[in-house]
């Protein structure tokens, strides 16, 4: 396929050279380079391809980077990336070095805002139009694209109930193609099915506002009929009102988000229309790509693919795979859950990531996809225990920070029996700092009543949970990282563990080293390494940052000079301060050195790529013990 068009296109100013009618066949270019790249590099693919044309349209219309777009999420903007100068560098994309795989300011002035999370794009938007009326930019055009899955957030509806009382120049494009990574659940959800499939309320809607729209360009009078006619159109249209013009929005829509040439019109028009608008915008996930069309939570994210025939390619090895800790999870809590009618599941809009999807199927009843809106799970799980249910609440470590406070309000406070399952705990790889799970070890160990575990392997991890619905425990929360762990078969026998009891994993007399987490497999293949040399290392999994050990760090202390503490978490504040606080506290004074997640925010790439960067690796484990154990440096008391 020629990318004639494309390959002259090296700013977004290069577009406007282009006759509206030529836009759909750059439309097509910039979605096949996207498969064309995606599929050996892999990243989010689905959410890209519904908004090609969107994204064409945009640059076309609006003066960037002086007019602002903002791409809520941000895993939709492959091709905003690539029609901004990093055309040549997008097969960098997500790899260590490389591109972002999200909107960053300090990567483009094309990206205006710095995006990972969602539903922040209206809130950001608000600001910045608001900074430009300060700034007397009042020719800034200022957009937020946010998806209808963005929408389901309270952060979102505090943007627009803001928004709408302020006289300010501002556009929010509704993208809504009914999935975010799984397919939207709630009313809003069932709202916006109605409007977009009621042929009585899109007739009357585009006529009208097609004529409002003209009628603004004309003097007073016709702009007090324009509003004559909006007060009139509130009261007959679909449900007496419409959710965004009771807030005082201008709503436009929905329209066809694939047809590029009238979203250009549209856009143009938009730009003459002051005040709060949204325009909604209806579009299909994975655009253009029929395996991607046919399965778009599949295509979210495949991996590598085959282009031509849709083949998702999977590792392939002659031994079995271990299993995800998210696998485990998902089977673990269904067998749990045959035991203990009380336990129920909640996610914030991850149900197949977090594989809680599993238990979806077999128990609906007891299975709750609350949408994007982490404080509400936290809340609604508290609300549940303390009627006696027993909630399992599965959320990521990055997005566990949004609900900070409702843990420690609405749950910590009232000690509830609420088990907090953070997937994606450590540094997570190729999506970066908006993603790395790497504070909850520090940000949980401070809240009172909460006991903060995580486990080595998924055995550990079963153990874990089994452990925490026996009997009322207050809050608990497991984290457990991103991917395979090291066991290829899940059914292991359930066995209690003692909460605060911690295991020694490897005899020795040298040095000592405390792992918290899946991270102590990595120990253990570094003290392989250091028996080689003759190094005699001593390694215990302490299983919990709180409470912690303090048998085991009483031992440490009485017997060893050198200590290492390792997690793939932050050092700051997280488990090795915990140890160091106990040697203080105590009159313990080892030399002791933390390995981890230094005290910066760390960029993409592959985990393995990240901890050795962080120098947490088996090498960067193995030199930390060498230099500590040199003849100068006493190996142990006696």
């Amino acid at each position: 396929m020629s990318t004639s068009l494309l390959n002259n296109i090296l700013f977004p100013s290069d577009l406007k050279k282009l006759d509206a009618t030529e836009l759909p066949k750059l439309s097509e270019e910039l979605r096949q380079f996207i498969i064309d790249i995606v599929s050996s590099n892999p990243g989010h693919f689905g959410a890209s391809l519904g908004v090609v044309e969107l994204t064409v349209a945009l640059h076309y219309v609006y003066n960037t980077p002086y007019d602002r777009i903002i791409w809520d999420v941000g895993h939709q903007a492959y091709g905003h990336k690539i029609l901004t100068v990093r055309r040549e560098q997008f097969q960098t994309n997500r790899r260590y070095h490389g591109l972002s795989g999200f909107p960053k300011i300090t990567e483009s002035e094309y990206d205006s805002f710095g995006v990972g999370h969602s539903s922040t794009s209206i809130s950001a938007a608000l600001g910045m139009a608001k900074a430009a009326d300060f700034n007397k930019d009042k020719d800034r055009q200022i957009v937020a694209v946010i998806g209808d899955g963005s929408m389901t957030a309270g952060l979102a509806f505090e943007g627009l109930n803001n928004a709408g009382i302020e006289k300010t120049n501002l556009l929010v494009i509704l993208n809504d193609n009914n999935m975010a990574i799984d397919p939207n659940v709630g009313a809003l959800k069932e709202y916006l099915l109605d409007i977009t499939t009621s042929k009585t309320y899109n007739k009357l809607k585009n006529d009208v506002w097609h004529l409002l729209g003209h009628l603004n360009k004309l003097g007073h009078n016709y702009r007090k009929l324009a509003q004559q006619i909006d007060n009139a159109v509130k009261t007959f249209l679909l449900r007496q009102s419409n959710l965004f013009e009771s807030l005082n929005f201008r709503y436009f829509g929905p329209v066809d988000g694939h047809d590029v040439v009238y979203l250009t019109k549209i856009l143009s028009d938009l730009k003459d229309i002051k005040g709060p608008k949204l325009l909604h915008v209806v579009t299909q996930k994975g655009k253009g790509f029929k395996h991607a069309e046919e399965n778009q939570t599949a295509w979210h994210a495949p991996g590598k693919f085959n282009k031509e025939t849709g083949e998702i390619f999977k590792i392939k090895s002659d031994k079995p795979l271990p299993l995800k800790y998210q696998e485990v999870f998902g089977h673990t809590i269904v067998e749990l859950a045959k035991q203990n009618e009380k336990i129920v599941g909640i996610t914030p809009a991850m149900p197949t990531g977090s594989s809680l999807n599993i238990m979806m199927k077999e128990m609906p009843e007891r299975t709750f996809d609350v949408g994007i809106a982490e404080q509400h799970a936290v809340t609604f799980s508290a609300g549940l225990a303390i009627e006696g249910m027993l909630p399992f609440c599965n959320i990521y470590s990055s997005f566990m920070q949004r609900a900070y406070d409702q843990v420690i309000h609405d749950v910590a406070i009232q000690n509830l029996n609420v088990v907090f399952c953070l997937d994606r705990g450590g540094l997570v790889g190729e999506d970066g700092a908006t993603h790395h799970g790497v504070y909850d070890l520090a940000y949980m160990r401070g809240i009172p009543n909460m006991i903060v575990s995580a486990p080595m392997n998924e055995e550990e991890l079963r153990n874990l949970m089994y452990t925490a619905q026996l009997s009322n425990k207050g809050p608990i929360s497991i984290r457990y990282p991103r991917g395979r762990g090291v066991l290829t078969e899940w059914r292991t026998a359930f066995k209690e563990i003692i909460i605060g009891k911690g295991r020694l994993v490897r005899k020795g007399s040298d040095v000592a080293i405390l792992s918290i987490g899946h991270v102590g497999n990595t120990v253990v293949e570094a003290s392989k390494k250091l028996a080689k040399n003759h190094i005699d290392v001593a390694h215990y999994d302490m299983r919990f940052v709180k409470p912690i050990d303090e048998e085991i760090l009483h031992e440490v202390g009485k017997n060893f000079k050198a200590v290492i503490t390792v997690e793939d978490g932050s050092v700051v504040g997280g488990f090795g301060s915990a140890v160091l606080e106990f040697m203080s506290d105590n009159g313990y004074s080892p030399q002791i050195k933390r390995l981890g997640v230094p005290d910066r925010f760390v960029d993409h790439g592959t985990p393995e790529e990240l901890h050795r960067e962080c120098g947490f690796d088996v090498d960067g484990i193995v030199k930390i013990v060498k230099s500590m154990i040199q003849p100068n440096i006493l190996s142990n008391v006696g």
